[in-house]
């Protein structure tokens, strides 16, 4: 392990409940709220052990977004890998997240950013609306990784951070040290 700690900041976007706020607490305090309180926003921090190397990954849970919300530029600018969620339980939510990613790649003006797709709730697999075959290619088409989780049974959550850690390290320079954040230029 090396002394000092990789930063990483990871924000979380998806539309309204579909779960975000329940994955970020069941991974930061292994904790799971059966109520539902809308999220303005919330950042938080948690050391994390990936291949050996520990990160300092503070995670943004973020408001739930629809088609009209702009891309806050504190979602894009200094950000190092996004974990976009959707409900297997809601189509619309789904829909929402290939907008969710063109709005990320047109604010920051890049092609290609460390994302991983969530299917959020598969503990509801009897309200499932979205097969996870349909998740798996959405991902595949945008070059992200893909996972089902369920914040209440604790399934995946980890991995999903542990992916996200992944897609980012993955794009930066081989023998790289600090790997700044994607960031977006304003002129």
């Amino acid at each position: 392990m090396t002394n000092a700690l990789k930063k990483r900041k990871i924000a979380v976007l998806g539309s309204r409940s579909v779960g975000k706020s329940s994955l970020v607490k069941q991974f930061i305090e292994n904790h799971f709220l059966d109520s539902y309180y809308p999220t303005i926003e919330s950042t938080f921090a948690k050391s994390v052990v990936y291949n050996g190397v520990e990160y300092d990954c503070h995670i943004i849970d973020t408001a739930g977004q629809d088609e009209y919300s702009p891309i806050n530029a504190q979602y894009a600018i200094g950000i190092h890998g996004y974990v976009l969620v959707y409900s297997i339980t809601s189509k619309n939510s789904f829909d929402m997240i290939q907008t969710v990613y063109d709005k990320i790649i047109d604010f920051c003006g890049l092609t290609d950013i460390p994302c991983v797709i969530v299917g959020s709730k598969c503990d509801l697999s009897t309200n499932r609306q979205v097969d996870m075959s349909d998740g798996k290619k959405l991902a595949e088409r945008n070059g992200c990784a893909f996972v089902e989780t369920s914040a209440k049974n604790d399934i995946n959550v980890s991995k999903v951070f542990e992916l996200c850690l992944q897609e980012i390290e993955k794009r930066a320079a081989p023998n790289q040290g600090e790997q700044p954040a994607k960031s977006c230029n304003i002129m």
